[in-house]
């Protein structure tokens, strides 16, 4: 299956640790290469990376990580990064005619998070958003998350700040091509965001929601977030050691 990967935004939050927000290692691994690898493992084989803020350094890497480890990856160069991430998804457009994964690169999570998403894709006419319903979430930051109001697994609402709400958008999702064409339309009313194009596709009873069931995510946006994440990890390895 294919997979986009949107990893053109500045992420001046984490410049404190590195410039390329994409590239910066935790627990040694870049993190990029830890969402590239955990959708290779839910079963993604052919990768589309949007690139925009330090763009070749980020191909660079992503370019060796191809070459040594054998895994298809086109990266597609967005000079637009720093309008809305709507725009980014246009950028793959030509790439993706069939059902893909769309993930961001600075999300972790859990392999089982989209293979969730694959198990359900003869059911997707628009898009499938796996969706985090618990609103406790330490790992959550309700300053930044975009927030998602469903009602019997489909999208109402879907937006930052928002009010009246369910669930959290965990930035992993299926699509059909039929999201190029809803975030076009958005933008020609004034939202360049991906989560313009969920509300439009949404308004079609196109956009359903996934559950995850408790597994783990994390949008590593700012050093609380990093450090949270890292300690997790480090969890995982002691348990396993144990």
């Amino acid at each position: 299956m294919k997979c986009l990967i949107i990893a053109a935004g500045k992420g001046s939050r984490l410049r404190s640790i590195a410039d390329a927000k994409p590239l910066i290692p935790l627990k040694n691994v870049p993190l990029i290469e830890r969402v590239v690898d955990s959708a290779r493992e839910a079963g993604a084989d052919d990768f589309y990376v949007v690139v925009g803020y330090k763009g070749e350094d980020v191909r660079a890497h992503l370019e060796e990580v191809s070459r040594t480890r054998g895994v298809s990856i086109t990266v597609i160069e967005n000079r637009e990064w720093d309008r809305a991430n709507g725009i980014s998804v246009l950028k793959a457009q030509p790439y993706l005619n069939e059902p893909f994964l769309l993930m961001m690169a600075d999300h972790i999570f859990d392999p089982e998070i989209a293979r969730l998403l694959i198990r359900q894709s003869s059911n997707n006419e628009g898009l499938l958003l796996a969706v985090d319903e618990d609103l406790e979430n330490p790992f959550v930051d309700m300053d930044d998350v975009t927030r998602v109001s469903t009602h019997e697994n489909r999208i109402k609402n879907i937006g930052k700040g928002m009010e009246t709400y369910n669930c959290f958008d965990t930035g992993i999702f299926l699509c059909h091509p039929s999201l190029f064409a809803a975030i076009s339309d958005s933008s020609k009313e004034g939202d360049d965001s991906l989560s313009g194009g969920v509300r439009l596709l949404a308004r079609q009873g196109k956009a359903k929601t996934v559950p995850i069931n408790g597994s783990f995510w994390c949008d590593i946006d700012d050093p609380k977030n990093f450090k949270q994440a890292e300690d997790y990890l480090t969890s995982l390895v002691e348990n396993c050691a144990g």
